[in-house]
């Protein structure tokens, strides 16, 4: 019935209809977003032959939803994503005030550098910022495995498609050789 409906709200243009439909799930995925998420998994990733793990919480509303295919095959992928894109956070909300200053402070010191109008460092800082969050923040960057998406955007479209709100909760990366810094102030080694 949805594809019938596309297909009469873009009058049969079928590239139209289709892009209707997707526009449809990820709208349905963000009316998901309040709903809790009290079961999921935890998955994990060994790669480059021991030399990185990684560990990622997912969490779904049913059980169901965790056990099927789609779920823990994008549990793999995105774990897979974390050990080759190196993220630092989740969600730019994660990312210490401390450091988007810094980041800020920088863009702003190189902007004045190269001249630029004091009325626009600002606007270009923010800018800078944005691009810094994609880069380390896992939602905004590109999936590793179809870069045309972020992996948020790869995440809504499994909410549609499975009908439950989907959550990346937290993950941790692990590099041989590497002490890493976790959340509660022990070091991994």
């Amino acid at each position: 019935m949805d594809c019938k409906k596309a297909l009469a709200e873009t009058n049969g243009d079928f590239d139209k209809a289709i892009d209707w439909l997707r526009k449809k799930g990820i709208a349905s995925a963000d009316k998901k977003a309040g709903r809790a998420t009290k079961e999921g998994a935890v998955s994990s990733y060994i790669h480059a032959g021991g030399k990185i793990g990684v560990l990622l919480e997912v969490n779904c509303e049913t059980d169901f939803v965790a056990r099927t295919d789609q779920f823990q095959g994008f549990c793999r992928d995105v774990s897979m994503h974390i050990a080759a894109a190196s993220p630092r956070w989740v969600l730019p909300e994660e990312v210490p005030a401390d450091i988007v200053a810094k980041e800020k402070e920088i863009a702003v010191a190189q902007m004045r550098g190269q001249g630029k109008p004091e009325a626009m460092l600002e606007k270009i800082a923010e800018g800078k910022v944005k691009k810094f969050y994609d880069e380390v923040c896992l939602l905004k960057q590109p999936f590793v495995k179809n870069p045309e998406k972020t992996v948020e955007q790869v995440l809504k479209e499994l909410i549609a498609t499975l009908g439950e709100n989907i959550i990346l909760t937290r993950f941790s990366r692990f590099v041989l050789g590497e002490a890493t810094e976790l959340k509660n102030g022990a070091a991994a080694h």
